[in-house]
């Protein structure tokens, strides 16, 4: 997940999949220029945060859990 310190979506986010059991791993773009240019390319040019990125190479912008879920087949 990229995310930012003091983004509440992404507080809530990172909540909801540990409480689900749902491993991630979280990444912080305001420390990390290449992980900011890969959130640009995926959201139009935008450092919009949470945005996930899913091993087959899809991605989701501030999705729900029940959206995650859905993609992951839980």
């Amino acid at each position: 997940m990229y995310s930012t310190q003091w983004c509440g979506y992404c507080k809530r986010l990172k909540y909801d999949l540990d409480k689900e059991g749902i491993a991630f791993t979280e990444i912080d773009i305001e420390h990390d220029a290449e992980s900011a240019a890969l959130v640009e390319r995926v959201n139009n040019g935008n450092q919009t945060v949470p945005t996930l990125v899913f091993t087959d190479g899809t991605s989701m912008t501030n999705p729900s859990l029940a959206k995650i879920k859905e993609h992951l087949h839980l």
